[in-house]
């Protein structure tokens, strides 16, 4: 006998807590599935560790740094990696031991835990448990991909989600993938003290974003003391000894690296394999993301996927509007969609990518007409006074209608400063209201009014 709901949401990363709590405070029967750890990715291998790694990692950066300063520090500067470790578990638990209490704690909540499945469209089973509602939630995130390599499966190779437990220090960290997870990897325990080689497949580093971008991160690592091989073919992984050896095929290089550890950082797959969506009808992509419209709505009716699972934005921040988008839809009669989301994020390499927009390339492809401006931080007066000068600001604007177009800030601060520019293409405001507004000195951000003083036309 199967045991009814108004609402059934299966997983509790960034989408599902607070969806079950909007609905369970609307009065309707919710169950929440979780089968492993409550919070999903961001919580307890993605954003919260990494980020709190990478804050140990600064403040060893900047330790050794202190000279520049006129501080002068006392002997060597260590790093103890099991108290780095253990700084971050603490972080960790308190937001996953937080989401956990909160659902259920939560009235009209039942928090089912296991392996959901689906018995047919509208029914799942979890262990013994038969739950059945008219409305389901798909939210069950994604985790690393492990490709097919040569040699790959006799190797003990490190994941995002095993790198984050790590409590030593490797001697030299191999990182195949030159993209978000393996670059903030690499600088984090090359500043922690590790050898690192970064293994690229392609011709360049985060090769969604344009050239320039590329080419500056690059040069930030590689002043850290970061190797890096780019155009790498046929990787083939090996143990020899206590050792892994990474053969390539590469343009220019040696043909192999021989390194203590491996992380492999390819990117990332929706844990939809598992989940009898089969059994329901509801259908995935070839790359096994669950197909939505601009509601997040499944081709079922009753079904809806938020999250990393339907391919849209696999970003804390974009599965949280996820959740609002879906939450207005069926709340407040508020018919908010997919569409109106502007793409933004960033990578935190130090210093930060903040993104947000089309990309130059895409404008240029586009064919529209354009002006563009840029800044080296070189030219920041708020950057020099923190010796802080490495990258440069980029926006492009619509030479018709005055809107921005995206943007790009590369320099201290860059993930925070972005929104200024966001906020003002949510309001589809002319770039002249934030060129006209008057930003405090000294900061980065007063530097982008100075920046849209010399748009010039793309050409």
């Amino acid at each position: 006998m199967a045991t009814k709901y108004d609402a059934i949401i299966i997983g509790t990363g960034q989408a599902g807590p607070s969806l079950a709590a909007r609905l369970a405070a609307e009065g309707m029967k919710v169950a929440i599935i979780e089968r492993k750890l409550f919070g999903g990715t961001c919580v307890n291998t993605g954003c919260i560790p990494t980020k709190t790694l990478v804050a140990s990692a600064r403040a060893a950066y900047m330790a050794r740094r202190g000279q520049e300063f006129g501080v002068t520090l006392e002997g060597s500067i260590a790093v103890d990696m099991k108290r780095v470790k253990e700084r971050k578990d603490g972080v960790v638990a308190k937001s996953n031991q937080g989401v956990e209490k909160w659902l259920k704690n939560t009235e009209n909540c039942t928090v089912y835990e296991g392996q959901g499945c689906f018995e047919d469209s509208h029914s799942l089973r979890v262990g013994e448990a038969l739950l059945e509602a008219e409305k389901i939630f798909i939210n069950v995130g994604g985790r690393a991909f492990v490709p097919p390599f040569s040699g790959i499966q006799g190797v003990d190779y490190l994941t995002n989600s095993s790198m984050v437990e790590v409590d030593f220090l490797p001697e030299h960290l191999i990182i195949i993938g030159g993209s978000y997870i393996g670059l903030e990897f690499g600088q984090m325990y090359r500043r922690f003290g590790s050898e690192v080689t970064i293994v690229e497949r392609g011709p360049r580093f985060i090769q969604r974003e344009d050239i320039d971008i590329s080419e500056a991160v690059q040069e930030i690592l590689e002043k850290e003391g970061i190797q890096i091989r780019l155009e790498a073919e046929c990787i083939d992984a090996q143990k020899d000894g206590d050792q892994i050896r990474v053969q390539l095929d590469c343009e220019k290089g040696a043909r192999e690296v021989n390194g203590s550890h491996l992380l492999l950082a390819l990117g990332r797959v929706p844990n939809t394999d598992d989940l009898g969506l089969e059994k329901a009808g509801i259908e995935m992509n070839e790359r096994g993301y669950i197909e939505v419209d601009d509601q997040l709505r499944t081709n079922v009716p009753g079904v809806w996927a938020l999250g990393d699972c339907n391919g849209k934005g696999a970003f804390t921040h974009t599965s949280y509007n996820d959740y609002e988008i879906v939450a207005a839809n069926l709340l407040d009669d508020d018919p908010r969609r997919l569409s109106d989301r502007i793409l933004a994020y960033a990578l935190y390499i130090d210093p930060p990518l903040g993104r947000v927009g089309k990309t130059e390339a895409e404008v240029r492809q586009s064919g529209q007409k354009a002006l563009m401006a840029t800044r080296p931080m070189t030219r920041v007066s708020r950057a020099v006074e923190k010796s802080e000068t490495q990258g440069f600001m980029k926006i492009l604007v619509d030479a018709e209608t005055k809107e921005i177009l995206g943007a790009a800030i590369l320099g201290i601060g860059g993930d925070e400063i972005i929104h200024s520019i966001l906020d003002v293409m949510y309001a589809k405001a002319p770039y002249t209201v934030i060129q006209r507004a008057v930003h405090i000195h000294p900061t980065v951000t007063e530097l982008i009014p100075t920046m849209l003083g010399d748009l010039k036309p793309l050409e």
